[in-house]
């Protein structure tokens, strides 16, 4: 397996954690969808939340909420709509939370984009 992809499963499973310490419940990892994949997939609340996990080691390729531009969010705003029809969850209040990790440093970034519904 990849370098970039054990920093990303890392990333992935530290960022589940703290999720849970923070309320929320994980319900899918790693959604697969024709326009790409969605990180986690978790209820807080009411609210059904699609969360991007982006994780850098050093700061050489720069801070971790970067690495998301307006292409991956419409990516990843397409796969939660495939998941939504997939799970008969159309009427589901949603939104879309980044988590950035930078070293020892974990940040959540609710409503991150998209607009909530």
């Amino acid at each position: 397996m990849s370098d970039k992809r054990v920093t990303g499963q890392e990333g992935e499973s530290q960022a589940a954690a703290v999720l849970k310490k923070e309320g929320y419940r994980i319900l899918a990892t790693n959604f697969r969808s024709p326009f790409g994949e969605i990180d986690i997939i978790a209820e807080e609340r009411d609210c059904l939340v699609f969360i991007e996990v982006k994780r850098r080691k050093g700061r050489s390729f720069g801070a971790s909420l970067e690495a998301i531009d307006a292409r991956k969010k419409l990516h990843i705003i397409r796969s939660a709509q495939v998941y939504l029809k997939k799970n008969r969850c159309i009427d589901r209040r949603i939104r879309f939370d980044v988590v950035g990790i930078d070293g020892d440093t974990v940040r959540v970034i609710r409503h991150a984009f998209g607009e909530e519904r």
